[in-house]
């Protein structure tokens, strides 16, 4: 097979940790160098923890892997220092086409909206953004990437965590405060501790075939139900760097994985598709299985499971990796707050009642697809052709058409941290939901200004251009809170004037943040360190938003 990438192969180095005579300390280790576990790493970096990763192998992942990375994820990256690179290389798409036997049904654009920083979604072979992020891992001061070092004991005392790590010197044990678990599926560790992840496998298989070779195709999302080149199944197309196109066949259950892979099977599927003529290479195929689990809970005592480990969805919908960013974008800067002492432990247990009802949500839109796309009774087959046949004329048909519910932000309506409106607000900026993006300043982005990793206020000044005396007291009084950091972006504050430390100017040069977030004048957002929004009111009241910071920390 022809091979467009180079794994790269990444030294096993000596610790300083395995000479010494006690187990050394560190505040957080992870567990696992996947996407997730090492943006777990650079997320505790970026709050100022000092962290450790392990993971027993040595290169990034084999073959395309995860290859869609939503809007949301993107926002993340952008934060941990990877998104420009990601955006660079990878191939950026907002449409998508469905199509039924050898008609188009209907196209959809993902990103109708224009002025956002980050599209809909781009595709970039997961090996790439590994070495993106172990990149920047090796530019950081506070993490640590150790290769070939696999845990093969975990034991939780008291106030901390030890573990055991096997490397090819030999064992050393090692303690922390918090284990953040991002080994796989499969993990090892949540074995190791008796859990169990339960759930549904899908009685059906899937061939996944990375091809190289150049065509006019656009970059869009194709994906074809029971095509004349693949009667009777389903196919997708997409294309990702280097032109590099991933191509999903449906199998059925009773294919052979072994012999679906060989290049000698594949071939005359993708000659059936492309067409005789088409010069192509094969560059890798896999062949999976849909699955939808999860863990009970992801929080058990100082151990948090993260992506895969955590929970599982089929990849129609791209909701794998981008959750498990979403997972330790929640994590993370609730770890700092409680290290520092600046917050409860109980602002913990905030993750399970975040992310476990986020898992839900991805799982039973992940079920839905794989239900549309693999029907199991000829009355759903029967209802999903004849949908697919109404969508190509009726809108109301296209919103049952299901191909794979493209991963979506999610949004944590019951929150314990949400301070619940009092006011009515034309925006679906409610408490619970991450923050969308607008042009700010000169060619500067809303997002980019709240990726502080800290608390956020945005303010819509009542008078254009300054503030009264009660507005300055009252903002002022915020931003000196040194127990937990605010930072205020005031629209419409003239940047001519004095203006209280920690209150920035902002302007709104298309009016985007006044019409995305109602921004009446008054009007005052909070939001989190992840850019959830956590509060907002019609007016500038301290109390009321000091109350907030409180809740929204586990201190009330």
């Amino acid at each position: 097979m022809m091979q467009t990438h180079q794994n790269p192969v990444y030294e096993y180095v000596h610790s300083a940790d395995q000479d010494a005579v006690t187990p050394v300390h560190h505040p957080v280790i992870v567990v696992g160098a996947g996407p997730v576990g090492m943006a777990a790493g650079l997320d505790a970096a970026a709050q100022g923890i000092q962290a450790v990763i392990l993971d027993d192998n040595n290169t990034v992942s084999i073959g395309s892997r995860a290859v869609c990375y939503a809007k949301r994820a993107l926002e993340i990256l952008d934060r941990l220092g990877c998104g420009q690179r990601m955006v660079d290389k990878g191939i950026t798409w907002n449409l998508g086409k469905v199509f039924f036997q050898e008609d188009q049904v209907y196209s959809f654009n993902l990103l109708p909206e224009s002025d956002h920083h980050r599209p809909a979604f781009i595709n970039l072979q997961q090996y790439y953004l590994e070495e993106y992020m172990v990149d920047q891992i090796q530019q950081s001061e506070n993490l640590q990437l150790r290769w070939k070092s696999r845990v093969t004991a975990v034991e939780e005392k008291d106030n901390r965590v030890e573990i055991r790590v096997e490397t090819p010197e030999g064992e050393y044990s090692l303690t922390c405060d918090y284990l953040i678990v991002a080994d796989g599926a499969n993990s090892g560790i949540r074995k190791m501790m008796g859990l169990e992840s339960s759930g549904q496998v899908f009685q059906d298989r899937f061939l996944i075939a990375d091809v190289v070779m150049e065509t006019d195709f656009p970059p869009e999302r194709w994906f074809w139900f029971d095509p004349p080149f693949h009667k009777g199944g389903s196919t997708l197309l997409h294309r990702q760097a280097d032109n590099v196109w991933r191509i999903d066949f449906q199998l059925g259950w009773d294919a052979d994985p072994e012999e679906e892979k060989k290049p000698e099977n594949v071939i005359p599927r993708l000659k059936a598709m492309l067409g005789e003529e088409t010069q192509f290479e094969l560059e890798w195929t896999s062949v999976y299985t849909f699955q939808c689990r999860r863990m009970e809970q992801f929080r058990h005592g100082r151990l948090f499971f993260v992506g895969d480990a955590a929970h599982q969805v089929s990849p129609f919908g791209a909701r794998g990796a981008n959750s498990g960013f979403q997972d330790t974008d929640n994590l993370l800067w609730k770890l700092k707050l409680v290290l520092d002492g600046k917050a409860p432990d109980r602002l913990l247990d905030s993750y399970n009642a975040e992310r476990v009802p986020a898992a839900d949500e991805n799982l039973l839109n992940s079920t839905r697809s794989t239900d549309f796309i693999t029907p199991k009774s000829k009355v759903s087959h029967t209802f999903r052709d004849a949908t697919l046949l109404l969508a190509e004329e009726y809108p109301f048909a296209r919103n049952l058409v299901n191909s794979g519910r493209l991963s979506m932000p999610s949004v944590y309506r019951d929150s314990p941290l949400n301070t619940p409106d009092e006011a009515s607000f034309d925006s679906a900026m409610a408490p619970g939901t991450p923050s969308t993006d607008a042009p700010v300043n000169d060619g500067d982005w809303f997002l980019r200004l709240i990726s502080n990793n800290r608390f956020n206020g945005l303010y819509f000044c009542q008078t254009d251009g300054c503030l009264s005396r009660e507005e300055q007291a009252t903002l002022s009084a915020l931003t000196e809170n040194t127990e937990i950091p605010l930072t205020i972006l005031a629209v419409g504050l003239s940047p001519d004037i004095n203006q209280p430390a920690g209150v920035n100017p902002v302007t709104d040069p298309k009016d985007m943040l006044k019409q995305r977030f109602d921004g009446q004048p008054g009007t005052f957002y909070l939001f989190r360190p992840d850019q959830h929004i956590t509060a907002r009111w019609r007016d500038l009241d301290q109390k009321k938003i000091e109350t907030a910071l409180n809740r929204a920390t586990g201190r009330s």
